[in-house]
């Protein structure tokens, strides 16, 4: 296996030769054979474990076990403990995925301030098939169907192309210590039911499972591959990228028969999970929005409308004082006196200085508020002029006010009111331009 892993590091890991590496070791038979063959590799390597302090002693002394092993071999390790069940209950996650948030942060940290190339982990090829058979049964695209990446950023897993059956041969014909996992025993998770219950009667109806296994992620990359050159494609013909947001044009989407796959490539890498509403949303009425945990897809008229949760309304007041001749947060304002009025637009308009209340202030808009538009001698409510003029729910939450007291001057960028404008007795013009 050694030289096995040696011509796999040559030929397709090539960039891992003279590189600084962090290998991330539990003290498991995989990660512990990964050291050995990385030591006889002569790669430049240090070590990290992590104590999730789970299963009391047992995590002790693995973690005893690891330094002893690595301080033999005279390799740097780097060792961090985390009380992983207060943080799972503290933020009402699963241990698991506490777990793996934990460790990854940890090793990035470690190579950012140790200056690591790369970070490299001991999954082999067998747990590439239990991670393809768990989405599988979730239900899964693509991404989810192509097994473990061999990289993917930072981490590189040098051990997918072998198989758990050659790792115990190898650790045993080289007398490798390592410490087995009690938690691998159980059936409590989903991983090692199919590891103990599923995949041994697959391996049983075709003894060369994992060969075939191989092949079925190959063909599946190469669909993949293929999909997603047809998505990248579309995307530039359907979806136009603004300032704040994004627009998935669905006159244009739903000329295609398989839009649902496209739709599902362009929003699966900003979280979305609840696929049935994503593609409800196409048909409903506007204003209808799902959520993921950082985004908003929100249906407005004939499009979908992709943006941040920040995005959305912030209840905060800035305050503009009399002597300042700009602010640049939230946006940028400038001010300053005028002996006459110049070309008015949407981005610029001129007001009575004598009328204003100072300190004037810079707000989101509520529901409730009023304006007087300019040139009109009523009254109207903003929810009134935003429907009129056919804002999205987005447009109306990135809307900022300038007020004086509790008056509108107004609408940053859209419409100036009408009860501060420059008339004929003004003796002080005040021009202020917005910046966007």
């Amino acid at each position: 296996m050694f030289e096995q892993f040696q011509n796999h590091i040559n030929t397709n890991l090539p960039f891992l030769n003279g590189k600084k590496l962090l290998l991330a070791t539990s003290g498991g038979i995989d990660s512990m054979v990964l050291v050995n063959l990385c030591h006889q590799s002569k790669l430049d390597f240090a070590v990290a474990h992590c104590n999730f302090q789970l299963r009391g002693e047992e995590s002790d002394e693995d973690e005893n076990f690891v330094k002893n092993q690595i301080e033999k071999l005279q390799f740097p390790i780097f060792i961090q403990r985390f009380d992983t069940k207060a943080f799972a209950e503290q933020n009402k996650l699963s241990i698991q995925v506490v777990a793996r948030n934990l460790r990854y942060e940890w090793f990035y940290t470690l190579l950012a301030n140790h200056n690591f190339d790369y970070i490299l982990t001991a999954h082999h090829l067998d747990d590439s098939l239990e991670t393809f058979l768990i989405n599988f049964t979730r239900g899964s695209g693509l991404d989810g169907l192509t097994g473990i990446p061999e990289q993917n950023d930072k981490i590189v897993r040098p051990l997918l192309a072998f198989s758990r059956k050659e790792i115990e041969a190898f650790a045993k014909e080289n007398q490798i210590a390592w410490r087995e996992d009690s938690s691998n025993a159980s059936d409590k998770y989903l991983r090692n039911k199919l590891r103990h219950d599923v995949i041994p009667i697959l391996k049983e109806l075709n003894p060369s499972l994992l060969s075939s296994f191989e092949n079925t992620i190959s063909h599946l990359k190469q669909s993949q591959s293929l999909a997603q050159d047809a998505a990248k494609n579309l995307y530039q013909k359907v979806v136009s990228e603004e300032e704040h947001h994004t627009v998935i044009d669905l006159l244009k989407l739903l000329k295609y028969r398989n839009y649902k796959a496209y739709l599902f490539d362009w929003l699966q890498p900003f979280g979305f999970a609840d696929w049935t509403s994503v593609y409800e949303l196409i048909n409903t009425q506007s204003g209808k929005q799902v959520l993921s945990e950082t985004h908003i897809l929100l249906k407005n008229r004939d499009s979908l409308l992709l943006f941040p949760k920040q995005n959305i309304v912030s209840d905060e007041v800035f305050w503009v004082q009399k002597e300042q001749s700009e602010v640049k947060i939230p946006l940028k304002l400038d001010f300053c006196n005028v002996s006459d009025i110049s070309l008015q637009s949407t981005n610029t308009i001129f007001v009575d200085e004598d009328l204003l209340q100072f300190p004037l202030t810079i707000r989101r808009w509520q529901e409730g508020d009023f304006f007087q538009p300019f040139g009109m001698t009523g009254k109207k409510k903003l929810s009134k002029y935003f429907k009129d003029e056919k804002f999205s729910l987005l447009e109306k939450s990135n809307v900022w006010l300038l007020c004086s007291d509790d008056k509108i001057v107004w609408i940053v960028g859209k419409r100036q009111d009408e009860r501060f404008k420059v008339t004929a007795t003004t003796t002080k013009i005040l021009k202020i331009n917005y910046t966007n």
